[in-house]
């Protein structure tokens, strides 16, 4: 299955896209509705509120009276954590329940307006965010919903802002069109690639971009830190390190339009144990890749091959090629990726020598991966030379 977060400010058309979702077969994870009937007659986390904030919450036929717990919850940080000790581990047990209880083919939507806010964003394998400015959602407040004006402002101004919101986004839908508009938009992105990504992870298929370069993208760093976040909950404290890595991590340098990312960890055992959490999680093994093309040693001048071993993972989801490279800790292969990368980000002059190179081996390739990456080894090999006499220098 792939779970898919869904968020959105107050008003920005979330239940309609969670509805278009739900039509094409999603299956639904409300976390309103969770957060209402943990809470409801007879449950163990009404009887704990009534115990925490005393029976006056309670409506007179026994129901929360919401506006009364409330009033006492939110006076300060104090009694809101007391709230939130009492109903966020009950949501989370309730939502663990419905989740693997969906089919193992299913594509789980898990509605939660507060995503941003509860730092949730990296453990799903996509989150979605349906937009729209203040302006539009106040409007829609206060007409649709009969909301007054100063309360619907205020449960803006409560929850995370754009910046907050685009920073862990995979997909940004906009919704200052008509609610169908927003259903079209919702609905091809289920079709072109909710429906393939779901289809690859369970093929263990990985999505590889086009041999092409690209003009250097400012969104490439912000891309490339969910995807490093994203990994880290994937897999936990079995890497010492993840860094994003390649082109894409080098300002102003031309690139394939592939994020690559290194995962640190202990030995390549390590590595090899990941090797389904990792494609559960989206990003499958490529088969017959165990090692980078070896570089001699700098001082000795020899080779050996043994340390430059490594498992290589990509992306199953269409719209977003990844390559995971997966290295021993100290590993000169290991070393070679950040330093390469440090050393571009330093040297204007090697950058620009080294985007020649890339549109060279382009030019010749004739759309031939591997012949794009062997027309570069020479100049990689001299590279790893250089960066020892930059390190030594920079030291």
């Amino acid at each position: 299955m792939i779970r898919l977060g869904l968020s959105g400010g107050i008003g920005a058309g979330k239940s309609t896209v969670a509805k278009t979702f739900i039509e094409r077969g999603g299956y639904h994870v409300d976390a309103d509705k969770i957060a209402r009937e943990v809470v409801g007659p007879g449950t163990e986390g009404l009887a704990a509120l009534v115990e925490a904030f005393g029976d006056d919450i309670l409506a007179a036929d026994g129901t929360l009276d919401r506006p009364a717990l409330a009033a006492k919850a939110f006076v300060d940080d104090k009694q809101r954590q007391k709230l939130n000790s009492i109903t966020h581990p009950l949501v989370g047990k309730r939502t663990q329940e419905l989740v693997e209880a969906a089919p193992d083919d299913a594509i789980v939507v898990q509605d939660i307006p507060l995503l941003v806010e509860g730092n949730m964003a990296p453990f799903f394998h996509l989150v979605v965010i349906v937009h729209a400015d203040a302006e539009v959602r106040v409007q829609r407040l206060t007409s649709a919903r009969g909301m007054p004006e100063s309360d619907a402002r205020a449960r803006i101004a409560a929850q995370a802002d754009d910046e907050q919101r685009r920073a862990v986004a995979d997909v940004w839908l906009d919704n200052h069109g008509s609610p169908d508009n927003l259903a079209a938009a919702a609905a091809t992105l289920w079709d072109e690639r909710l429906v393939p990504f779901e289809a690859n992870i369970r093929s263990r298929t990985v999505v590889r971009a086009p041999l092409t370069l690209v003009d250097p993208d400012p969104e490439w760093a912000a891309l490339g830190a969910r995807i490093v976040n994203r990994l880290w909950a994937i897999v936990g404290d079995k890497a010492s390190a993840i860094d994003h890595i390649g082109s894409t991590a080098i300002p102003g340098l031309a690139a394939k339009p592939t994020i690559d990312v290194q995962i640190t960890v202990a030995d390549l055992d390590v590595a090899d144990g990941l090797a389904d959490t990792l494609a559960d999680g989206g990003f499958p093994r490529v088969a017959g890749i165990d090692g980078d093309n070896p570089k001699p040693d700098p001082s000795t001048g020899s080779v050996d091959r043994g340390l430059w071993g490594k498992r290589f993972h990509g992306s199953a989801d269409p719209g977003r090629p990844v390559n995971v490279h997966l290295r021993a800790a100290d590993s000169p292969g290991g070393r070679f990726a950040i330093d390469f990368r440090d050393w571009l980000r330093a040297d204007d002059a090697a950058r620009d020598e080294y985007a020649q190179i890339k549109r060279a081996a382009l030019d010749g390739a004739d759309g031939d991966l591997d012949r794009y990456v062997t027309a570069k080894e020479p100049w990689f090999d001299d590279a790893y030379r250089r960066i020892a006499v930059w390190k030594e220098s920079r030291d």
